[in-house]
């Protein structure tokens, strides 16, 4: 079991109340689980994607600690902006795609 945080961005107020009921809220869009199994974890991200609307501006981050990987944590996300995570020399960095039409 390891720490769990959420983070929210305009999304309907049904996901913000069911991870409200699951979470610590800690700051408007901001949830903590301090010792989340992964399978209670996988089922909440299910619902979480199973209530997503792909077409809003909205968006949700999950991520936990996961030794096995480099940078040593998992992260998960539905929405914009879309995000690849890839590793360089041991280390985690976020990637976003170029705009290739400017």
């Amino acid at each position: 079991m390891s720490m769990t945080v959420v983070v929210t961005r305009d999304v309907a107020p049904r996901i913000r109340g069911f991870l409200a009921s699951t979470m610590l809220e800690l700051a408007p869009g901001v949830y903590s689980a301090p010792r989340l199994s992964p399978a209670v974890r996988d089922r909440i991200w299910g619902v979480l994607r199973g209530w997503f609307n792909p077409a809003s501006d909205g968006a949700v981050v999950m991520l936990w600690q996961d030794p096995q990987l480099p940078g040593g944590q998992s992260v998960k996300t539905l929405g914009l902006p879309p995000i690849d995570l890839v590793e360089l020399d041991g280390i985690v960095l976020s990637r976003k795609p170029s705009n290739t039409d400017d």
